[in-house]
């Protein structure tokens, strides 16, 4: 569901583009046709939940991403909505699946990541040998001997 409602705030963001005049010159025809499916599909479902009007708020306020409080919120709307009717479910799924096949064809790959995430879109082999460390995110590492290190039983203080 949080694929489904990164589509949805995107819809909301092309769409205040529009409205401001700042649309793409070239938008890809299939893709914008399945977000507008998603959308309505969502907003038909939801109505006036809060959490879709928050993140209609911030896209028109000219948020790239919905702020972390507002996509938990709208994630949850989705899926309670989904647990209580799982044709929903489906066609959300299917949409979604869908927009993600457009997405690879136009270019784009569906590959998104936020915050603190990273997103690859293709194959990545990340390999260490000979005592050397890698990865395509790494927080502070230490290889080697430590000065001193504790051994084992003995009291640590």
């Amino acid at each position: 569901m949080e694929i489904a409602v990164g589509y949805v705030f995107a819809w909301a963001v092309r769409k205040a583009r529009r409205v401001a005049g700042r649309a793409d010159g070239e938008v890809d025809r299939g893709l914008d046709a399945g977000m507008d499916r998603l959308h309505d599909l969502v907003s038909s479902k939801l109505g006036q939940d809060p959490a879709l009007e928050r993140a209609r708020e911030e896209a028109e306020a000219g948020q790239e991403e919905p702020s972390e409080r507002t996509r938990r919120r709208l994630t949850d709307s989705l899926e309670d909505a989904a647990e209580r009717d799982t044709a929903f479910a489906e066609a959300v799924t299917e949409l979604v699946r869908e927009l993600q096949d457009a997405a690879a064809a136009a270019g784009g790959g569906g590959v998104s990541a936020s915050g603190d995430g990273q997103a690859v879109g293709g194959n990545v082999n990340v390999h260490a040998e000979s005592g050397s460390a890698a990865a395509l995110k790494m927080g502070d590492v230490a290889i080697g001997s430590i000065a001193n290190p504790p051994q084992p039983g003995t009291a640590q203080g």
